[in-house]
């Protein structure tokens, strides 16, 4: 298994950060690359969630989309930070921030949809019932099932649940052809990036055994390409950011915006929106 559920093997005290506590600990060997840094591949690769965030927040605030977008990419930026520093330390008061924004990061995103208009249609109501559901399942995850499984099941029903409101919001805005186009593309990159993830998770989760002797045999730096729980950073680091830009995009064509809008990659590698003229939006 990958996922190490309060095994005793390989932790000790003397490790940077102590003894690790939190109640999952994945495939890649620890302190192996830094006496530092816990899982140093499953660390540094999150740095994908910070900079496709960064460049969103930079998008959202230039072209003046509202708060509701903006917050969608703080969300992203707290799950990169939080699972860096989970995978850095494998304490559980991390894991709780690895595992917990993902979770608020789909309801910012499913409130996002909702409230797509500019002008908000359900008061303080909505944000409410969000936030008492969020925190029913904190504190059940908390207090009661301390399960990986239970947070991998209510993330799962999450994502799968906000996609499939989004599709349906979609279907109430009315939008050219070319702008569907647009976000039928970054509907299926995102939906590949989420389950080209999922897939490799599950493999890092049940050949764990295989993957760490094929490391072990390939030696660095070629070891760090099997470290599967990292590429499954990068794959959903991009599934979300599109599936974010498609959240983006639906608030824009929303307004009537999205003829002045277009989707560029910084340095090739990196999407975001941006204006296609200098023109502002309100």
């Amino acid at each position: 298994m990958g996922m190490i559920i309060l095994d005793t093997a390989n932790n000790a005290t003397s490790y940077f950060w102590g003894e690790r506590t939190s109640t999952i600990d994945w495939c890649e060997e620890n302190y192996v690359v830094s006496k530092y840094v816990a899982e140093f591949w499953n660390c540094i690769t999150n740095s994908m969630f910070m900079i496709l965030a960064l460049l969103g927040m930079y998008s959202a605030i230039k072209h003046r989309q509202g708060k509701r977008v903006l917050m969608c990419y703080v969300g992203q930026l707290a799950v990169g930070i939080g699972s860096a520093l989970f995978h850095a330390t494998l304490k559980h008061t991390t894991q709780l921030l690895d595992e917990l924004p993902m979770l608020y990061l789909c309801a910012i995103a499913f409130y996002s949809l909702v409230e797509i208009d500019k002008n908000v249609r359900y008061g303080w109501k909505l944000p409410a019932a969000i936030i008492a559901f969020q925190l029913i399942i904190t504190l059940t995850y908390i207090f009661w099932i301390q399960s990986p499984a239970f947070h991998q099941v209510a993330f799962a029903l999450t994502v799968i649940g906000a996609t499939a409101f989004g599709y349906t919001r979609l279907s109430e805005i009315s939008i050219s052809s070319r702008t569907k186009r647009k976000f039928n593309r970054l509907l299926l990159l995102g939906s590949l990036g989420m389950l080209g993830g999922f897939f490799v998770w599950n493999i890092d989760n049940i050949f764990c055994h295989q993957l760490r002797s094929y490391r072990s045999y390939v030696n660095s730096p070629l070891d760090a390409l099997l470290q599967l729980h990292g590429w499954w950073h990068i794959l959903t680091a991009y599934g979300c950011s599109y599936l974010l830009l498609w959240v983006h995009l639906a608030r824009i064509a929303r307004l009537g915006h999205d003829h002045l809008f277009t989707i560029r990659h910084c340095l090739g590698l990196f999407p975001y929106i941006a204006l296609k003229t200098p023109k502002k939006v309100d």
